[in-house]
């Protein structure tokens, strides 16, 4: 009786969980996006400006940073609204590569021992890995995709 009570719990979190997990990934996502590009375009608030000065030296950081903050607000826009979710993630792609450069230009900076021992500011890269891994459940939704709470197919494993 308490184990029936149990699975028809666990059947309606999952239902709501497939029923709510992509939407709240997508504003989750978008929510990061937006407030770390917005931290940006203010002189000394992003914790990232630093990194981003000390690694794309080779553009003028005062031109590069506003024009990343805006590309990262925009791709918050994006996912937050829900609109035009194929550009969005194609900027968030685009984005995602350059967001590891310090791994290899300032490896003093991002690693205290290779290759386990990281700095604060390569958790701060590593951790995009799981944007990535975002953005790609995200893409596989663009043309319908959805989560689906298969609860009769769990319970015959």
């Amino acid at each position: 009786m308490i184990h029936e009570y149990f699975d028809k719990l666990d059947d309606r979190i999952t239902q709501w969980m497939a029923r709510y997990g992509l939407v709240t990934l997508r504003i989750g996502l978008g929510i990061i996006f937006f407030w770390f590009g917005m931290l940006k375009f203010f002189p000394g608030l992003s914790p990232a400006e630093e990194l981003v000065r000390n690694t794309v030296y080779f553009i003028d950081p005062d031109l590069f940073i506003p024009i990343l903050a805006g590309w990262e607000v925009l791709i918050g826009l994006g996912l937050i609204i829900g609109k035009y979710m194929r550009t969005t993630l194609f900027l968030l792609f685009l984005q995602m590569p350059g967001t590891v450069l310090p791994l290899f230009i300032l490896p003093e900076v991002v690693w205290t021992s290779f290759p386990f021992g990281l700095t604060l500011e390569g958790q701060y890269i590593v951790k995009n890995l799981v944007l990535v891994s975002a953005g790609l459940v995200l893409g596989a939704t663009v043309r319908g995709g959805r989560l689906v709470a298969d609860v009769e197919r769990t319970e015959k494993k």
